[in-house]
């Protein structure tokens, strides 16, 4: 995984904590939704790339 895939994904995980936090204290519960929303896309990424990390690690741990 890049680091710029890693930036990518926490900024995003922090945008939507940031959303979620402004529409609890706001009461505007779309926003609440879309940051929480955000957030679980962003970290169901992260997981992906680590997974691929994983794999790669495997694959590179037999070819040696």
């Amino acid at each position: 995984m890049s680091f710029a895939d890693k930036a990518k994904n926490k900024l995003d995980e922090m945008s939507g904590a940031a959303k979620e936090k402004f529409g609890d204290a706001t009461d505007n519960e779309r926003l609440q939704a879309e940051g929480a929303t955000q957030q679980t896309e962003a970290r169901t990424r992260q997981a992906g790339e680590h997974v691929k990390d994983a794999g790669r690690d495997v694959r590179d741990a037999f070819t040696r």
